[in-house]
């Protein structure tokens, strides 16, 4: 790839003091690539010229790619999983994990639990991650139990103290919303500048699919994937797109999996809709088949919705290079595999509809996307950077603070080595979960460096940093809603 003149020397730097220099590397935005050094004062980037001076902390990234910490966006940690389920990653082995893959951020989910308030399932979260995070965390807001009182008072008071995006689900019994809860929802974020994520799936499909299944005694891991088919994604996106157009605000469609969902985002933002797409490393990498395995093992690659066939992975990598995807995230949600607490629970073993939902992946995001995407050509290094950093910075009211390299932006840089093979086994991820779905995968390119606020976390493969030192971030009202006009 061109890689543009290196900067000319910052005579404005020369008398200088850094707390550490970054030099001799590639640096890589979304938007350019060029040579340069970094120079980093009080965690944020102070300066970037060629030939810097002034620090006897230097990190020699000759050969490399500097890059902007990778910001995952769509993790799920210590996540009440129902009776005997327990997550496999607490916050400190989730961000350990994430940190290894070479991200600086995470957000969050925080599920309100049924009969709680937004409020008091934030107290909860934030005292699970309180001095546990190896790297920076925010957090988006589940809505379970729609209230007038949560969304006519909790929610733009939460707002306005910088949690900004609310999750909905289509799905699930005790988290799904109906048409006229998920309106009410819009409504509330259009009026406080809330930027909505919704989970797109038909339940009362699934539920007639799973009954049927159960009638036949169709109970093996595998059917999971036919009771969650790509009708019943399609259908609720088109739903989801309407209702957010009745109420005229953006919404995020996350974890697409497949062209007939990419097709009703196109089709809404050719009627002027702001619509934000998603998708993630399983549909790119996995299928059914996957499910179809013997002696429990289809267990591992149960999540919802589920990998569908070859088409599917090509249309989802369509989406990523044509522009249908402007976020590609991990959907992180680990639960252990050989455990009566995680896919092998009592239920589990004996119909897929108790099967845990849910696969890990905050580790193995950016080293799967920068291997089949850039290596192979698929997509080139700047847009590496802006669906794995900064358009989820952008979108989630975090720029420019976190997702590029600027002159005041925090110091979360990840030095790649593009020439490392790697491959992928559970025991280099440092993540809770006893199995990757990606186990064997050869990888061309690994993050070998990650620095959160100019400390290093994680070196060649070993953990640096100390838990503790990642910190919580209140965010900006998106890009997408900061100009919102209030309803009626």
């Amino acid at each position: 790839m061109p890689v543009n003149p290196p900067l000319p020397h910052d005579r404005g730097a020369d008398h200088m003091q850094f707390d550490r220099i970054i030099k001799n590397g590639t640096i890589v935005t979304a938007s350019d690539i060029y040579r340069g050094d970094i120079g980093i004062v009080d965690g944020r980037i102070a300066a970037i010229a060629a030939n810097l001076d002034g620090s006897d902390d230097i990190v020699d990234a000759t050969g490399l790619y500097v890059m902007p910490g990778g910001i995952d966006s769509h993790v799920h940690i210590s996540q009440p999983s129902g009776d005997g389920i327990v997550m496999a990653d607490d916050f400190e082995t989730g961000t350990r994990s994430a940190a290894m893959g070479g991200n600086t951020s995470i957000l969050s989910f925080c599920m309100q639990e049924k009969g709680d308030s937004l409020r008091e399932s934030l107290k909860v979260y934030h005292a699970k991650a309180d001095g546990e995070c190896h790297i920076d965390v925010a957090f988006h807001l589940i809505v379970t139990d729609p209230t007038p009182a949560v969304l006519g008072q909790e929610l733009p008071a939460l707002v306005e103290d910088g949690y900004t995006s609310i999750k909905v689900f289509m799905t699930y019994d005790g988290l799904r919303l109906r048409d006229d809860e998920i309106l009410d929802t819009l409504e509330s974020a259009r009026r406080s500048g809330a930027l909505v994520m919704v989970h797109c799936e038909n339940e009362d499909a699934i539920r007639f699919l799973i009954g049927r299944h159960e009638a036949n005694g169709d109970l093996a891991a595998k059917f999971h994937a036919t009771t969650r088919p790509i009708a019943a994604e399609r259908e609720a996106t088109h739903r989801a797109l309407s209702l957010a157009e009745i109420v005229d605000t953006p919404i995020v469609i996350v974890h697409v999996s497949n062209r007939e969902a990419m097709e009703e985002i196109e089709r809404a933002r050719m009627r002027g809709s702001k619509v934000v797409g998603e998708t993630c490393p399983q549909y790119l990498m996995l299928t059914a088949d996957d499910l179809d395995q013997s002696e429990m093992e289809g267990a591992k690659f149960v999540c919802s919705p589920p990998p569908r066939e070859k088409a599917s992975q090509d249309a989802c990598w369509d989406g990523i290079e044509r522009g249908v995807f402007d976020l590609f995230s991990s959907d992180h949600c680990p639960f252990r595999f050989d455990d009566p607490a995680g896919k092998l629970n009592e239920k589990g073993r004996k119909s897929f509809r108790w099967i845990p939902n849910g696969i890990p992946g905050v580790a193995t995001r950016l080293p799967i996307l920068f291997s089949e995407g850039v290596q192979k050509g698929r997509i080139d290094l700047c847009r590496f950077v802006a669906i794995t950093a900064t358009n989820h910075a952008k979108l989630y009211g975090m720029y420019p603070q976190k997702g590029t390299i600027a002159i005041g932006s925090d110091a979360d840089i990840v030095l790649w080595d593009p020439e490392k093979k790697v491959t992928i086994t559970n025991d280099l991820l440092a993540q809770g979960a006893d199995y990757t779905p990606f186990e064997g995968l050869e990888i061309s390119g690994w993050p070998i460096h990650t620095m959160v606020r100019g400390k290093t976390v994680v070196k060649d493969g070993r953990l640096i940093g100390e838990k503790g030192y990642g910190a919580y971030v209140a965010r900006e009202r998106s890009s997408l809603t900061a100009s919102q006009k209030t309803v009626g």
